[in-house]
């Protein structure tokens, strides 16, 4: 098991996650999106796993600010994400090609058991 968590370190669900992983003595790398985003390989990874519009925060200041709402091209989009990666919902969790967004324990359980 492999686990990354990208997320903010003021963000609740981001601080849950990795409590999440800790309480089960399970290692995990925090990648801080105030730092740094995924690479292009790990997002495209993320974006099979989930979808791009749950990746994307449709609430945070920089969606309208950056038009996101008027940009139809998702190739555009994920230049965007790259390079910006205070646009994304947090946390990002990551286990080899799957992944999540937001606090999914039900599923992060799953990966524990197999």
């Amino acid at each position: 098991m492999n686990i990354q968590i990208f997320g903010t370190k003021k963000c609740f669900d981001t601080k849950k996650a990795e409590r999440f992983f800790k309480e089960r003595n399970i290692k995990f790398q925090f990648i801080d999106l105030n730092i740094k985003g995924p690479s292009k390989g790990e997002l495209e990874n993320i974006k099979r796993a989930v979808g791009l519009r749950n990746l994307i925060n449709s609430g945070c200041k920089d969606y309208i600010k950056l038009n996101l709402d008027k940009i139809r091209s998702e190739e555009m989009k994920m230049g965007i994400l790259l390079e910006n990666p205070k646009l994304y919902k947090t946390p990002i969790v990551r286990n080899g090609k799957n992944a999540t967004v937001g606090y999914c324990t039900d599923i992060w359980a799953e990966w524990i058991k197999e």
